[in-house]
Order: structure tokens, then sequence, then C-alpha cells
């Protein structure tokens, strides 16, 4: 049994998606980034990094980083086809994977909605924000252009669209940004593979 730490909203819940592809066997503990759970001892024992997501695997060990959790669920259940056996196509989805979450979520997401981590002066945030703001735009472009005509990124589902999935979502849910039509075709192809209308309880944080 695989346990997955995870915190609706955030990253997260791409690795949500394909657990739900390739039909694992896990239990969910969720981590409420907003309360501060990350930085509690009880989940520093398990992750000494402090973030989401995290995978716990049978031997008792923790994987954790988006990209290397992705590709280890493609290879444990090769008969989902998220990552095939040629080299290139593999090295693809790496390529994709590592240029969605270093560069659109990291450089772009996380100086638009969080510049107070990085500097307190308002003036420095704004400036840090309108900058993460023009990286994911300027990534949004790349992506719409590497999509093209294509119902998903390298042709068929991969573990690459989970991550296209959790940044489209992002840029939707801000309401700040205007997504390329083949890019609002391919999120709303994603919402309705079975696994995604399976992880649906757990993409929202609950309200109030």
């Amino acid at each position: 049994m695989l346990t997955f730490y995870h915190s609706p909203q955030s990253c997260s819940n791409g690795i949500l998606l394909l657990l739900h592809e390739v039909g694992a066997a896990f239990e969910t503990r969720i981590i409420d980034l907003r309360a501060g759970d990350q930085r509690r001892a009880e989940y520093l024992a398990q992750n000494t990094k402090g973030k989401v997501p995290a995978l716990g695997l049978p031997d008792g060990s923790v994987l954790t980083e988006f990209p290397a959790i992705a590709m280890w669920l493609a290879d444990s259940f090769p008969e989902a086809g998220l990552a095939p056996d040629s080299a290139i196509k593999r090295a693809r989805i790496s390529e994709m994977l590592d240029y969605i979450v270093g560069s659109v979520h990291m450089r772009g997401f996380t100086f638009d909605k969080m510049p107070q981590k990085f500097l307190s002066d308002p003036a420095g945030q704004a400036t840090l924000r309108a900058h993460g703001r023009a990286e994911v735009a300027r990534g949004l472009g790349f992506l719409s252009n590497a999509l093209g005509h294509s119902a998903f990124l390298l042709g068929d589902f991969s573990a690459a669209d989970a991550a296209l999935f959790y940044v489209l979502d992002w840029a939707e849910q801000d309401g700040g940004y205007d997504l390329p039509a083949n890019l609002e075709r391919c999120l709303a192809r994603i919402r309705t593979r079975p696994a995604c209308l399976a992880a649906a309880p757990l993409l929202r944080r609950p309200q109030g």
C-alpha cells in the first residue's frame, strides 16, 4: 500500500491524478499547507523537505519531487502506458516534466503567488509578481506550441500531462491568465478522464 501526502490545489493534484491513472492502491494523508502541516514534526519525520507531493513506498521509504514520483509511478505500473519503452520518448517526458515543474511552476507561479517568501518590500514583491506572471505567460505559450493540434503533449496521455494538468488548472483558477484555445481543450479533455473524475473530491480545498 502506498501512502500519498497531498495538499488539495497544490502541485500534488497532478500526482493524485496519476495514482488514479495507474490504478494504484493508496491511502491519502492531507497536508494542509495553509495551516503549516508541512512544518510539523510528524510530517518532517516522514519527509524532511517539508513539502508535497510525497509518496510513502511499500519498503517504508518516502519518494519526493514531482518528476521523480511521476516517473516511478509510470515505471511501476507499465500497463498504464504512461511512459513508453523508447529512450527518446521517455527523455521527452522527462524534458516536459522538468520544464513544467522547474520553469512554469517554480520560476513563474511561485513568484506570482508567493513573492513574500523572497522579499519583504511591497514594491519588490510587486516587481517579482509581475516577473512571475510574465514567466507563466511565456511558459503557457511554449506549452501551447508544443501541444499543437495533438490531444496531449506527446501524443498519447503520459506522465507529463499530469504536470500540465495542475499548471493549467492554476492558470484557470487564478482568472488572470488567458489560456490558448488548444490548452483549454486539453484541460477539458483531462478533466473528463475517469482518473480525473475519481480524483475530483480531493482536488479542491474544503470551503470555509
